[in-house]
């Protein structure tokens, strides 16, 4: 497993919270107070803006459905080359940052000790050049 498979899940899932935080945006917007009737025809290029949004939702709705299927996919992979990991402190801090995607400094306080945001990223870097050497045949 890479860095950059690791980071690919990282970004998926912050991709996905943007996504719920924009369609929690639309879906408000698309429930406006009472429409105002008048009794009077529309004007040509009068715009549905309810239809409008409806479409939007469905379209995110889609996509939103899309990410967490990838993310699940992604999840599987990621949890069981974490499973992998021996050390208890270095499997805590790569399931911290990758699968429950908190940052360096919020994995450091976790962690606790005298851990910082610096020294938890280089233990996972750390790991990982480790792994890509005995791919190598390096080790």
């Amino acid at each position: 497993m890479t860095l950059e498979e690791l980071s690919g899940y990282y970004r998926l899932h912050i991709r996905l919270e943007r996504n719920l935080e924009m369609l929690e945006s639309l879906e408000a917007a698309a429930h406006p107070g009472a429409q105002l009737i008048t009794g009077m025809p529309h004007a040509a290029g009068v715009r549905d803006k309810i239809g409008d949004l409806a479409i939007e939702i469905a379209d995110l709705k889609d996509r939103i459905l899309s990410l967490r299927e990838e993310l699940d996919r992604k999840e599987a992979e990621i949890s069981g080359f974490i499973a992998a990991i021996e050390n208890d402190q270095t499997r805590t801090i790569f399931r911290l940052r990758f699968l429950r995607c908190l940052t360096w400094g919020e994995v450091a306080a976790l962690i606790g000790g005298r851990n910082t945001e610096a020294s938890v990223k280089s233990i996972c870097y750390r790991y990982l050049e480790s792994c890509n050497a005995m791919l190598r045949g390096d080790a």
